[in-house]
């Protein structure tokens, strides 16, 4: 039972990494989930809301469980367990990223992760839970410092008086202020 609710959460893993690189991030995609994915990369804090993820998660996980339980019993209830719960975890991890500063190595790594894929290139580092399908199909790009534009910046990172990151996130963030950058331009070329 506990090998079957551990390959259900790999096969969860798994699915978000395939969910996230090959259906929302194919621009001809046309599904809920792409148009909702590419509003999430658009506005800086959107999520798509519990009950619109439930009306299409809910369904499935129900089909899969029956399906699971006829087909191999307990273990296939398990497995369906571990799929749940994972996809579970993940919804609420991937919102604290954006919405709660990190606490700890894990969280500075799983939010430098995701943020370069969000903000340094959105072919790489697809998965949120985890970079290991990142690893195994060669989207995983280490990124020291992830460069975050202003209109973007979560608010945990930013400092008020500045507008740029906070002091203990500044070795893995740098604010982008295009509006700031022209003035100084302008400024030293004497405009």
């Amino acid at each position: 039972m506990i090998a079957a609710f551990a390959v259900g959460a790999a096969t969860w893993s798994l699915g978000e990494y395939a969910l996230h690189r090959w259906v929302g991030h194919n621009p001809k995609s046309q599904t809920e989930f792409a148009k909702e994915h590419r509003q999430h990369h658009a506005e800086r804090l959107y999520f798509a809301t519990t009950a619109k993820k439930a009306s299409y998660v809910v369904p499935v996980v129900g089909a899969a469980f029956v399906m699971a339980s006829k087909l191999a019993g307990r273990t296939g209830a398990a497995w369906v367990g571990g799929l749940a719960v994972t996809y579970v975890g993940y919804e609420v991890l991937h919102r604290r990223l954006h919405t709660h500063a990190p606490r700890g190595p894990i969280g500075r790594f799983l939010r430098k992760h995701h943020f370069a894929h969000h903000f340094n290139g959105p072919q790489t580092n697809h998965g949120v839970t985890t970079p290991v399908w990142d690893l195994v199909f060669r989207t995983h790009r280490p990124v020291d410092v992830v460069r975050v534009p202003e209109k973007h910046a979560m608010p945990w990172l930013v400092d008020p008086a500045t507008g740029d990151a906070k002091p203990e996130f500044a070795r893995d963030y740098v604010v982008h202020h295009p509006a700031k950058r022209r003035a100084s331009e302008a400024r030293e070329a004497g405009l």
